[in-house]
């Protein structure tokens, strides 16, 4: 892996902004975490993909939905494979703590965090054969959102949501408004 990866450096507001943490999670996608503003130690989340054509994507900010529809796209394939992945999910959404000091935000380590679900990787592989994404993307952005979302909200609650809507099989329209962040009627 990692032969002529595309920078990581990103503009915000007119303003250049290098990650903390970049990581190569395969040959098809790079992940970064940038200093965010939401709260004071929040965590910015930002991807690139290696597309069809070979070259890579624009920067991307992984959304709840993106992540949604990959799932739901795996579990129209694999079911019960799926189901068991969202209690996994539900298990790191449980054990989930905040960053408390911008010493934890500086020393997050991305490789850590996807070594400690070494055992997960393999057991959830036959996942990645469908939808966009990987198991191994999904479970590094699964913790890094969950950590994003707990860091900024004592009283989060959306990642719960949707793992919670996906896993009790709720219509898609329930789903996708409370991975989009709508009220749902």
């Amino acid at each position: 892996m990692g032969v002529d990866l595309p920078k990581m450096i990103c503009r915000r507001e007119g303003i250049q902004h290098n990650p903390i943490k970049e990581f190569q999670v395969n040959d098809n996608i790079i992940i970064a975490v940038y200093k965010g503003s939401i709260s004071p130690f929040d965590i910015l989340i930002k991807y690139r993909q290696k597309l069809k054509n070979g070259r890579w994507s624009r920067i991307r900010t992984p959304k709840h939905i993106h992540w949604t529809v990959d799932i739901l796209m795996k579990m129209q394939a694999f079911k019960g494979l799926t189901q068991e992945f969202l209690d996994f999910f539900i298990d790191i959404w449980n054990t989930t703590t905040p960053l408390k000091s911008e010493r934890e935000r500086q020393s997050l380590d991305l490789k850590k965090l996807l070594d400690i679900s070494k055992e997960e990787v393999e057991r959830f592989q036959k996942l990645s054969k469908k939808g966009e994404y990987s198991v191994k993307f999904l479970i590094l952005l699964a913790k890094l959102l969950m950590l994003q979302e707990k860091t900024n909200r004592q009283d989060a609650y959306m990642f719960k949501n949707v793992l919670d809507g996906l896993k009790k099989g709720e219509d898609l329209f329930h789903v996708i408004s409370k991975a989009t962040l709508r009220a749902s009627r």
